[in-house]
């Protein structure tokens, strides 16, 4: 067994870059290997810095083991000729490297056809790994890849050597970009730029980590990410704070270091006066620092930061004075747009909304506002909300987007809604105004958080409601890998908040009136019907609610059907009526399929559902003595039946449904399969119809559970 070594050196990479490069390599790499049958034994070690992707590979075998492979040829009656070869044979043969007498015959689905099985003989290891090198490397793939050298080579980067070793020899790759960009392997890497400028001489594939330790080059990605992390909780406990190290920030300062050291910093703490998330957005997202609070929820800051230096430890003085200077500048901007922002009221940036287009054919901003404020209204008014909520909602809806225009957040984007909630507050609007202005924007991905007052939740539902309206509205349907205006996170927020929050609101009928509304105002630009237009809505949140359902809530697909209605109108509608109904029918559904109330009375609910559809029954019929007949009894299975069904009455608690569903089991199942069974199907039109109706009730009693037609099993 040996060991294998490919590092790919280049100038500094973008740290995102890094890690969807290893993400790809760790991808194809071992899949190339286990294809070309060299994997069964390999480890692999992934490494990177922003100055090279490393893979080193133990365990694999010298050379290929020799396999033998079974090749279909001609159809028996084209190669054989009374039992003499033919052209076809001999010609498949020589192809294969084969005499004629090792041709067999076999049958097939689809006729008897000659076969030959030949041994294919592995190749060295060596000569494999020469050819997929090149292929590794140019076939990683990245946003904004440029061409380097004469050729036609796109990478993040321009590449600077390439190592590549089979334990102690060099293995030799050359891969060509142009006259001037010709890649040749070699043992020679790249230490550290300052502390250890020049070649490094890589003597074994196995050495790698240690070799390039010694060259001051961490090249392992967890250990540089819990230097990195004890590193600056211990420079915050210096000064009696707590580093707030963001998991996102923390990968991406791993991907900018090679060397990591701490380097303390401070600044005026006059600065302090701005609101904490000013300050934070400053360090974090502008200079990459991490900031110091006095307890770890990062409420309270200190007049420090902690940034990640790359340098050379001893001049740490040098590199805190540096950032210092960088951040009171930086700081000093965000105080001034502060201040600027605040000499006029939140209220008072309106009109300039006009001048932010939310999407070419929609209009402005200031558009969009007041359709959320319509829509908010709208839900406002199913909700019930008192005079005092709604009007809650109705500020906030229409402030919602009024900081987008501040000086802040134009440099700023991130801290849109947090703005406005600080420039409300100080402008003294309800708290709860205030407060939904931040809250509306939530969640922002998955896993974040919800928004938690009333008022936030309505104009949040309000925005993205107007959003997945106005864009469908102008045909842009989410694709299998495309959707840029994050429509289905929108609808997915959309039904999180109303479960979350236990909000029943009428979907559907709430879209019917937004769609109207946007049909009524920019019908000139709908590319699609409004009927068409409410039913690629409505479509599109079942399939939201279906997923989250069966992703989140860990509920089986088929019950997932059963309460959301697939492939029924009348069901799905009652399903976007109330999406707290559906998700507790469902949860519901699985926790008495998982204890094994379901089962005993699956077989029987469904049978009768299922035959119940070949009737003409209305499906909200719960009067079994209204529509069924006991003159046309002709068993006294059917007279139990109808008895049975009669004592179901309206059953709203879902346990007690089951109960009673459970109850009348044994009774169907002696209608359909006793001694006294009967023909549901009977020749006589009278009595089939009597029959599907009896059936009919008892479908449309369980169907206030779950259409069971749609569960299929038990």
């Amino acid at each position: 067994m040996v060991a294998f070594l490919l590092e790919l050196g280049t100038e500094e990479l973008p740290a995102r870059f890094v890690d969807e490069a290893l993400a790809q390599w760790r991808s194809t790499i071992p899949q190339t290997l286990a294809d070309l049958n060299l994997g069964k034994d390999a480890t692999f070690e992934f490494y990177g810095t922003p100055r090279r992707l490393a893979v080193l590979v133990r365990g694999l075998p010298l050379q290929q083991a020799d396999v033998e492979e079974e090749v279909k040829g001609p159809p028996a009656g084209a190669a054989f000729k009374d039992g003499v070869a033919t052209k076809a044979a001999i010609g498949f043969a020589q192809k294969q490297g084969v005499d004629v007498a090792a041709l067999t015959v076999r049958s097939t689905d689809k006729g008897d056809f000659v076969f030959v099985t030949r041994r294919v003989l592995g190749r060295p290891v060596a000569d494999l790994l020469s050819e997929w090198v090149p292929k590794w490397i140019t076939g990683l793939d990245g946003k904004r890849l440029m061409r380097w050298g004469n050729g036609d080579l796109r990478f993040s980067r321009p590449l600077r050597w390439l190592v590549t070793l089979l334990d102690d020899r060099v293995l030799p790759v050359t891969f060509d970009n142009g006259a001037e960009s010709v890649y040749v392997s070699d043992r020679i890497s790249s230490g550290h730029r300052v502390l250890h400028p020049g070649p490094v001489t890589i003597a074994r594939a196995e050495d790698y980590v240690k070799t390039l330790a010694a060259a001051f080059v961490d090249v392992d990605l967890e250990s540089r990410r819990e230097k990195i992390k004890t590193s600056a909780i211990a420079a915050a406990q210096k000064v009696g704070g707590v580093a707030i190290i963001d998991p996102g920030l923390l990968q991406e300062v791993v991907n900018l270091v090679e060397h990591p050291n701490a380097v303390l910093g401070s600044f005026d703490a006059e600065f302090l006066a701005l609101p904490s998330e000013v300050v934070m957005t400053e360090m974090e997202s502008h200079q990459r620092y991490f900031p110091v609070a006095k307890a770890a929820d990062g409420k309270e800051l200190l007049p420090y930061f902690i940034t990640t230096s790359n340098g050379d430890p001893a001049k740490a003085e040098v590199i805190a004075s540096g950032n210092q200077r960088v951040i009171r500048a930086r700081l000093a901007d965000g105080k001034f747009f502060f201040d600027a922002d605040l000499k006029q009221p939140l209220e008072a940036y309106l009109p300039r909304l006009e001048t932010l287009t939310f999407q070419a054919d929609l209009g402005s901003v200031r558009v969009k506002s007041d359709r959320i404020v319509a829509i908010s209204q709208a839900i406002s008014a199913q909700l019930s909300l008192d005079k005092t909520q709604a009007s809650h909602v109705a500020q906030a809806a229409l402030l919602c987007k009024a900081d987008l225009v501040t000086q802040m957040v134009g440099e700023f984007p991130e801290l849109q809604g947090v703005m406005g909630e600080k420039y409300a507050r100080k402008a003294g609007a309800p708290e709860e105004v205030a407060v939904a202005i931040m809250e509306h924007y939530l969640p922002k991905g998955a896993g974040d958080r919800l928004p938690e007052t009333l008022t936030g939740q309505v104009v949040g539902i309000a925005d993205k409601l107007d959003t997945l309206v106005s864009i469908f509205g102008l045909g842009m349907v989410p694709t299998g890998s495309s959707d840029p205006f994050a429509l289905r996170r929108s609808a997915n927020a959309v039904v999180n908040i109303l479960w979350s929050a236990g909000l029943k609101l009428d979907v559907s009928t709430l879209l019917q009136t937004i769609v109207s509304a946007f049909a009524t105002k920019h019908g000139s630009v709908m590319k699609v019907s409004s009927e068409e237009l409410l039913k690629q809505l409505q479509d599109f949140f079942l399939q939201r609610v279906q997923t989250l359902l069966k992703d989140e809530q860990s509920v089986d697909y088929d019950l997932v059907n059963a309460v959301v209605g697939e492939n029924d109108v009348e069901y799905s509608q009652r399903a976007l009526g109330n999406l707290l109904e559906v998700r507790d029918r469902a949860l519901f559904l699985q926790q008495i399929r998982d204890d094994g109330r379901l089962a005993p009375i699956y077989t029987v609910v469904n049978r009768a559902s299922k035959l119940a559809a070949q009737g003409s029954l209305d499906t909200q019929q719960l009067d079994v003595k209204a529509v069924v007949k006991p003159a046309l009894f002709q068993k006294k299975s059917e007279q139990a039946f109808f008895d049975a069904v009669g004592q179901l009455g309206a059953q709203k608690d879902y346990g007690a449904l089951v109960g009673a569903l459970s109850a009348i089991a044994p009774t169907l199942t002696n209608f359909f399969d006793g001694e006294d069974s009967v023909m549901v199907m009977d020749s006589d039109p009278a009595i089939k119809e009597n029959r599907l109706n009896l059936l009919g009730v008892l479908r449309n009693h369980a169907r206030v559970l779950a259409d069971f037609g749609a569960i299929v099993k038990g």
